[in-house]
């Protein structure tokens, strides 16, 4: 009765209200856009990263700004880190990270053209096989490469 009672109360408020009502009892979370770039080789594009904590090398990618769909804030990292021009967009896979609150979203693509590092956050653009990986890559960025991978592998098939 009760719940009936503020359901009733809460569609007769303005739009903005009721967002605003919303947002109080919502988690706060980021969501990034990462990249699988495959080069005509089969390999994949890391990059060493100036600022990572645990490994310097890791795909490429970034943070969405406000009101920036996935696809353009990938699009977006991949020019201003390593002046990178992509094609064959593809989503593979998403994840919902507790700590730190964040939603992670994977894009596979193909380069045009040669990465070359454009940005103060990027040491070296390298491609790699995918069985010769540098040895200090995380283990979290070997696990989202893997699968990726897979995903890759069953699309194909």
């Amino acid at each position: 009765m009760l719940a009936s009672l503020l359901g009733s109360i809460f569609r007769h408020l303005p739009g903005p209200v009721r967002r605003r009502v919303v947002r109080v009892g919502q988690t706060r979370f980021t969501v990034t856009a990462g990249a699988f770039v495959f080069d005509d080789q089969g390999r994949i594009l890391l990059l060493e990263h100036e600022f990572r904590a645990d490994s310097r090398w890791g795909i490429p990618g970034g943070f969405l700004d406000k009101g920036e769909q996935p696809t353009e804030a990938l699009l977006r990292e991949l020019r201003e880190e390593v002046s990178l021009e992509v094609t064959d967009v593809e989503l593979y896979f998403g994840r919902a990270l507790k700590r730190p609150h964040q939603v992670e979203l994977y894009f596979a693509c193909t380069a045009i053209n040669k990465p070359n590092p454009s940005s103060f956050e990027i040491r070296h653009a390298e491609w790699f096989d995918i069985n010769e990986l540098p040895d200090d890559l995380s283990t979290d960025q070997r696990k989202i490469i893997r699968r990726a991978l897979d995903v890759r592998e069953k699309r194909n098939r």
